[in-house]
């Protein structure tokens, strides 16, 4: 089905209640959220099908604009609320929205084990390297040598991948890529919402208010080229040594394995618990 800017427009926005949005201009989460409703419309998924959840920040706000069942949670407990969705009704496409610091500091616990449990949740998550709504903060993902409000001087600490965290935690599909590639982060949120188990993709965006303007990386636009610029695919950075991938962002599906769902695994244990039998 060809995608329809308009028919989506008008299916999924709450367009007469939240709008205008928050974000800056030339924000990259207007971009994660084209290409979020882009692969719900080819899914064809009902939207009293579909719960999605948020945590605190930029990236939260993105549910109260869509008109789906939604959640705006907690900081860093987007996860737990979305697991208690699923198991109360697995029937339920879940979808987590988070940014880097709500998903990985004060929420890391709950990814690294929701990625190990292989709950059937899908986790977008959008990394801008920065707190960019709470005053541009140092986050987990902000680079060493970085400037902040919290690292004035330069950010002492090293920086961790997101999706190679979700790699080595247990996640059945994990993907990344850029606000740039809108094209390709459509495909790869379907891909994820389609996959049975815990379902990771990772966006590489710009907080070029917060974070750009104080490291000198220019506006938005020069931001997004530098993603067009840096960008290599999997198969590409495959062929590379460490040193030849340095300052680089592998983009596509980094793991797709099959795995004990948790969800489906808790069910056949619950009729398992209600016919009386321990094995």
């Amino acid at each position: 089905m060809p995608v329809s800017a308009q028919a989506i427009r008008h299916q999924y926005l709450r367009h007469n209640k939240k709008f205008p949005h928050v974000w800056c201009p030339g924000c990259g989460n207007g971009i994660v959220m084209a290409a979020l409703l882009r692969a719900f419309y080819r899914m064809e998924l009902p939207k009293d099908e579909v719960v999605l959840a948020s945590g605190i920040g930029c990236s939260g706000r993105m549910p109260t604009y869509l008109d789906f069942n939604t959640l705006h949670c907690t900081h860093g407990r987007a996860l737990t609320f979305a697991t208690g969705v699923k198991l109360a009704n697995p029937a339920l496409k879940v979808v987590v929205i988070m940014g880097d610091g709500d998903a990985t500091a004060i929420g890391g616990n709950h990814f690294i084990h929701a990625a190990r449990r292989n709950l059937d949740l899908t986790a977008i998550i959008i990394n801008n390297s920065i707190y960019g709504m709470t005053g541009g903060q140092y986050s987990p993902t902000t680079p060493f040598g970085a400037y902040t409000t919290t690292s004035v001087y330069g950010h002492v600490e090293h920086a961790f991948s997101i999706a190679e965290l979700a790699v080595t935690a247990g996640a059945a599909f994990v993907a990344r890529s850029t606000v740039y590639h809108a094209e390709l982060l459509d495909r790869l949120i379907e891909q994820a919402m389609n996959k049975p188990g815990f379902a990771v993709v990772e966006v590489i965006s710009n907080c070029h208010v917060q974070y750009g303007r104080r490291n000198q990386l220019g506006d938005a636009v020069a931001m997004l080229g530098s993603f067009r610029d840096t960008a290599i695919t999997v198969a590409k950075a495959a062929k590379l040594t460490a040193e030849e991938r340095e300052g680089t962002i592998t983009i596509g599906v980094l793991t797709d394995r099959e795995l004990p769902v948790s969800t489906e695994e808790y069910e056949k244990l619950r009729q398992r618990a209600g016919e009386g039998r321990k094995i």
